[in-house]
């Protein structure tokens, strides 16, 4: 039975649009150094699983998409690399610390999906985006939940 995730991302930073002009729509999900996201990354996400695509720091914030895991997590290099945003003095090759996944683009969504559109769905009331304070850039999500966006998307 696949998993269902959401991934956060700033779109100036990486956006649905980016993922749609990778070579077979495919790209690591590397830079995450949250050991919550992490772990879910590492231990838990699985080839199939599905995502939905979040744009964050954005205007309006929004779920704008779907796509799925297609290699389950394996070191991110990105920590040990000292040119790297994301470089981790305490990370190597020999002691990894973070991990990511690849994920490939699904679809993206006709209208994107605002948190104010979001809050007004009772079946998201308990997604773990809509919750006071949740910042986590890795979130799992219901299938329900899942089911609950894709049908709002397509509607």
């Amino acid at each position: 039975m696949p998993k269902y995730w959401l991934l956060k991302s700033e779109p100036e930073s990486f956006s649905i649009q980016d993922l749609a002009r990778c070579p077979k729509k495919t790209t690591s999900w590397s830079g995450v150094r949250n050991y919550q996201a992490r772990n879910y990354m590492r231990d838990e996400m699985k080839t199939g699983d599905r995502v939905l695509f979040y744009h964050s720091s954005a205007d309006p914030t929004a779920i704008v998409g779907t796509a799925k895991i297609v290699k389950e997590g394996y070191p991110d290099p990105t920590a040990w690399d000292k040119n790297d945003d994301h470089y981790d003095p305490a990370a190597s090759p020999e002691n990894p610390r973070w991990s990511m996944v690849d994920i490939q683009l699904d679809e993206i969504f006709k209208t994107p999906l605002p948190l104010e559109q979001l809050r007004k769905v009772a079946a998201l009331k308990k997604m773990e985006l809509l919750r006071k304070g949740s910042r986590l850039s890795v979130q799992p999500v219901t299938k329900e939940e899942f089911e609950a966006v894709l049908k709002l998307a397509r509607s």
